[in-house]
Formats: C-alpha cells, structure tokens, sequence
C-alpha cells in the first residue's frame, strides 16, 4: 500500500467562481448543489454548512473522487476507513467481474451482483485517487 495516499469515501466536488466545493447532482438533471463550510455569497444556511444550486453548465468542472485499489489481486472501491483497537481497516466494495471470485476473498453479496468486505488496510495495495470527469451536460438518461 502506498504511504502516501489517505484513502477517502466517494464524492463529487465542483469548480464555481474560482472555487472548489463539495457537490450533489440534482435535484434536477441539469442542476448540482454545492456546499460550503463557511457562508457565501448566494449560499443558504443548512444545520451546520452553506448550500446552494446551480445550473450544470455554469460551473468550470465537476468531477466525481473516489479511491480504488485492488484486494487479493481484484480491483476494488474504497468507501470507508476506520480504526478500531488500533487496527486499521478499509470497508471495501468490489468492481471486478466474477462473483465467485469476489465469494473466494470473503466479500459478502449486499446485492445482486453487489460485494462488500472489511479488511485490514494493509490488505489492500495499489491504493490510489481518482478523478472521473461528469459532463457539464447532462445525458438524456440521466435522472
């Protein structure tokens, strides 16, 4: 495992007015609601942050983060880490094709064709942060 990489859950984060926010899609296709730490101009207090919607279009980029590695040779998805007795585990979600494979390294089906496990963080190697591009325009399919 890489030293240098913290991993992190899933998110999306947006590019507005020259700055970076925590972002949601919708609740419209062609909208994003972006959230603040601290009030802005045009932000909405909401229990404890700042939020606000904007059209999809009127930011710079919108990207999704997520952390990957790979489990037992299989690639998987980050989307927890956590500490318990001073042991350090990762709550994996696995993305390779074979369920039977996924069932082999101890993940359990959350759904169909859906496999979770937690794990040792040192089990999991090649830890590194991607940043998935989302178009600006919506795809018809989308919500």
């Amino acid at each position: 495992m890489s030293g240098e990489i913290e991993p992190v859950a899933s998110g999306f984060l947006a590019r507005y007015r020259e700055r970076t926010y925590a972002a949601a899609l919708g609740p419209d296709p062609g909208e994003v609601v972006l959230f603040s730490e601290e009030a802005a101009e045009g932000f909405e207090a909401a229990r404890g942050y700042w939020r606000t919607t904007v059209a999809r279009e009127d930011l710079e980029w919108l990207v999704l983060v997520r952390t990957v590695g790979a489990f037992g040779g299989e690639p998987c998805l980050v989307l927890d880490a956590t500490e318990e007795n001073g042991e350090r585990n990762l709550h994996i979600a696995y993305t390779g094709h074979s369920g039977m494979k996924a069932e082999a390294l101890g993940y359990w089906m959350v759904d169909h064709g859906a496999y979770e496990v937690v794990v040792p963080r040192d089990e999991v190697v090649s830890l590194r942060i991607e940043r998935v591009p989302v178009p600006l325009t919506p795809a018809r399919s989308e919500p």
